[in-house]
């Protein structure tokens, strides 16, 4: 799993747009140093009173931009696209490249891959998968070939979900902070890093973020 290309952007208009319902922009006091936007002490504090106050009071959080390349297995995007509010991903295209590069096992999502573990009959499970992915790059081979759309409809019919596509999503803030709040523990560890944390996920990489602390997991300083 990979985060590539992270920006973030409108800090400024969001924040000042969170001042508008009470004409409070003169209390402002965030600034720029150099290309850094910093937070000033009464936007803070404003601004994590509304978060706390609930979704409805957040709204700025909505106006906070986020755009990041993510690499996933396709397993972990059946389980992104759950949340559609408020995202948008523009992805690579399985339909039209899966054929125009070899397939290997770096194709494939083998973060915490376990080669060792023995099936039924004392084959390890990586002697299978070697010998399933020779047997798709053959696929591909053919369809090549021959050009017969038979090969390549079986070879999308049959592709792991293991398999790895990039996508360019754009969200904010206050997507981050709802997916954060239901993924931090979760099992996988494309999302939590739950049994090897050292790995890339999508929480780790939501910390990793410009006031992520303040802004996203606010709610783990009220659990201590």
């Amino acid at each position: 799993m990979k985060f590539e290309n992270t920006q973030v952007f409108n800090f400024e208009g969001a924040l000042r747009g969170m001042r508008n319902p009470k004409n409070s922009w003169a209390k402002s006091d965030s600034y720029y140093d150099e290309d850094k936007y910093i937070i000033g002490e009464n936007d803070m504090r404003l601004a994590t009173t509304l978060i706390k106050a609930g979704s409805e009071h957040r709204k700025f959080l909505r106006q906070i931009f986020v755009s990041v390349d993510i690499t996933a297995p396709l397993y972990w995007w059946k389980e992104f696209d759950t949340y559609k509010v408020g995202t948008v991903a523009n992805s690579t295209s399985t339909m039209h490249k899966l054929a125009s590069t070899p397939i290997t096992i770096d194709c494939f999502e083998t973060d915490d891959y376990c080669p060792s573990i023995r099936l039924i009959d004392d084959i390890g499970i990586g002697t299978c998968a070697t010998a399933f992915i020779s047997e798709l790059e053959q696929l591909r081979k053919i369809y090549l070939e021959t050009n017969d759309k038979t090969y390549w409809k079986e070879l999308i019919r049959w592709l792991p979900e293991s398999w790895l596509q990039t996508r360019t999503v754009t969200l904010n803030y206050e997507n981050l902070l709802a997916i954060c709040k239901h993924r931090r523990h979760h099992k996988l560890n494309e999302w939590s890093g739950a049994d090897k944390s050292d790995l890339p996920n999508f929480i780790s990489w939501a910390r990793s973020l410009p006031y992520a602390k303040e802004f996203i997991f606010s709610d783990e300083d009220s659990q201590q």
